[in-house]
């Protein structure tokens, strides 16, 4: 089954608290950025924010498939000439003989009908010393987990409403999720989670709106992985190539 694009590239911009979710998975990707240093990035889907306009000393390719993102993203790359956008899905994009230092591949995996076939087609991009940085959301996250022990959803992987408007089509736990990606060809050779999410996305809208949830709150989510490791609203890991 193909993916509605339009739909999906309208849904995500008027989706609550996902600009706050976004910018705290922007900084685990910064994170692997700033470890790895690369000289030459792959974006596989940038959404509203790619990551070059804060990476201005390197080069950056990006792959997107939806033309109201792929747009954004040549608009800001107006002027910046070690910018390249391609508007195609990764497993089209002709990358010609182009290899990268750093791959990122954030918040995708779990949305396209095919995971194996984006991963493989990561692959051919990368080199043995290709580091790959993927996230996805963890269906054992605490506001999942929280959601079964009220008897809201029977089971943390059952498909939620926001889920089914977002087009996500697979659920990741870690051992899940790692699986996945060592059948597309990948190593894990680091991982953990971010951002620890009581309540879901409406619900943190909401109480961010009313003032109760405040900035120096969210940011003590986010270091509650130190103490709940599991339990972050998204997995990560840093992957090279099998034979890497």
């Amino acid at each position: 089954m193909s993916r509605d694009l339009e739909n999906y590239s309208r849904e995500y911009e008027r989706m609550p608290f996902e600009p706050i979710q976004a910018a705290y998975r922007r900084r685990r990707v910064m994170e692997a950025v700033r470890q790895y240093e690369p000289s030459r990035l792959l974006e596989v889907g940038c959404g509203l924010k790619p990551l070059f306009v804060d990476l201005p000393g390197v080069a950056c390719c990006v792959v997107e498939p939806a033309r109201v993102f792929a747009q954004g993203a040549r608009q800001l790359a107006e002027g910046s000439p070690h910018v390249e956008i391609i508007e195609s899905t990764i497993e089209r994009a002709a990358l010609g003989v182009h290899r990268f230092d750093l791959v990122v591949v954030s918040s995708v995996l779990h949305e396209v009908p095919d995971p194996q076939a984006m991963l493989k087609a990561v692959v051919k991009a990368a080199t043995p010393d290709t580091v790959i940085h993927v996230n996805v959301p963890n269906s054992h996250s605490l506001h999942r987990l929280l959601a079964v022990a009220m008897g809201i959803i029977p089971e943390p992987s059952s498909t939620s409403e926001l889920q089914r408007t977002m087009q996500q089509r697979t659920f990741y736990d870690r051992s899940r999720f790692h699986d996945e990606l060592e059948r597309g060809g990948l190593r894990v050779v680091s991982d953990g989670t971010l951002f620890v999410k009581p309540f879901t996305h409406a619900q943190m809208q909401s109480l961010i709106d009313a003032g109760f949830m405040t900035s120096q709150m969210l940011d003590g989510f986010e270091r509650l992985v130190r103490w709940l490791p599991d339990l972050g609203s998204e997995l990560w890991a840093d992957c090279r190539t099998s034979g890497g």
